[in-house]
């Protein structure tokens, strides 16, 4: 008699690393419910991609949940601020740029928390990075870890009933050439994911920011073209 699959809640961008979790999650047996945000982003085309995305790695299930951070702004991806443009790799290197989002990593975590709960899972992965990143602090081990702990405090699965959550970050720790090939080797169709911080409405990549420059070293030092 085959064993049921575990569930686990993915958070799905759109993007390489995102949809990378989502395939390596999928090889390590669990049954996946992807969950993607409208915050408030100046682009929607990372969620046309997401779905895509969802669909062809063989989420079981995929929800967009509206958020609107833009409340809020503070950031170059949720304001009319803009998005910064062949900077050098030490300014990319060094503190905290204007495309964080104040506390995202956290408020998309107690979303994924609460999907999680309500489906029976203790299992939550997310694609942040420690190594090829823009200095976000919410892409930390230290980070993952003191969620997981509050994930045990603030639920009625790990008060009461024993849960044990489980933030997977498989990507943590691995260069960005690293993510391309381990994309690569998981079968993801890495044309159809998103990186650029200011996309043209059809999805074109800028080619200028943060987040385009650090995919292009990716591929180059992984020796794969990308698309």
């Amino acid at each position: 008699m085959l064993m049921p699959m575990k569930r686990a809640v993915i958070l799905l961008s759109g993007g390489l690393d995102s949809a990378t979790v989502l395939a390596w999650m999928r090889r390590e047996g669990f049954a996946c419910h992807a969950l993607s945000f409208r915050y408030g982003q100046r682009h929607d085309i990372e969620l046309v991609r997401a779905t895509e995305l969802a669909r062809v790695l063989g989420a079981v299930e995929h929800k967009i949940t509206e958020i609107d951070l833009r409340a809020f702004g503070g950031s170059a991806l949720t304001a009319d601020i803009s998005v910064p443009k062949d900077r050098a790799d030490e300014d990319i290197a060094g503190g905290v740029p204007i495309t964080y989002v104040p506390a995202r990593n956290t408020i998309f975590l107690a979303f994924a928390l609460a999907y999680a709960e309500t489906i029976g899972a203790s299992d939550l992965a997310i694609g942040v990075n420690a190594i090829d990143y823009s200095g976000y602090p919410d892409c930390r081990p230290e980070f993952i870890a003191a969620f997981e702990h509050l994930a045990v405090l603030a639920t009625k699965a790990g008060a009461q009933d024993g849960a044990r959550f489980k933030i997977h970050t498989p990507l943590q720790m691995l260069s960005k050439a690293g993510i391309v090939k381990l994309a690569c080797e998981l079968g993801v169709p890495v044309a159809k994911t998103l990186s650029c911080y200011d996309p043209s409405h059809e999805g074109v990549p800028c080619g200028h920011c943060d987040a385009c420059i650090l995919r292009r070293r990716g591929f180059a030092e992984a020796g794969v073209v990308d698309g």
